[in-house]
């Protein structure tokens, strides 16, 4: 009875001891703010932008270019001034160029994805191994991104952006 009562007192203080030896420590940061306080970000951001401009121009005078020779062949037609054989030819070379209208604009969307990976993947790649620095500095076990709504409570004190900033030399 004495060893029962010595081996369950030596159970339930290691049950009691250990998770407080191998506490977790947890952390924050709300990574859209800390994107915004970067300047690179900033610039890839402003430089996605202009790219996405001109190809929105480009594509915009294409369509403008397929307007007019859309009516100028219905202008032809309606005159009189083309045969209905050449009519045919002419909507169909028209309707080539229309889905090589489209096949740009997908092409362009690919383009803006590419370039936007281009640029801000190897700022979040930055980013990540700041934060992992930061983590391996201060003894987190986690650290969480509080912008993605997926924290539910976290603790101001626990907010560890300011370290990542310091760490990226904001």
């Amino acid at each position: 009875m004495r060893k029962l009562t010595q081996i369950t007192t030596i159970v339930l203080a290691l049950f009691f001891i250990v998770p407080s030896v191998h506490a977790q420590k947890f952390g924050y940061i709300n990574s859209q703010q800390l994107m915004q306080d970067i300047p690179e970000v900033k610039e890839a951001n402003s430089n996605i932008e202009t790219f996405k401009s001109q190809l929105q121009k480009k594509g915009q005078d294409m369509v403008k270019n397929l307007q007019a020779k859309y009516a100028d062949l219905q202008k032809r037609q309606e005159s009189g001034e083309i045969a209905p054989k050449q009519l045919e030819g002419e909507a169909q070379k028209l309707k080539d160029e229309e889905a090589a209208l489209m096949k740009f604009e997908q092409d362009s969307q690919q383009k803006i994805l590419k370039k936007s990976e281009d640029l801000i993947q190897p700022l979040m790649d930055k980013i990540n191994a700041a934060i992992k620095e930061v983590a391996s500095e201060k003894g987190f076990d986690y650290i969480f991104d509080y912008s993605t709504g997926f924290v539910l409570f976290a603790d101001e004190s626990t907010d560890v952006s300011s370290l990542i900033k310091a760490k990226l030399g904001l």
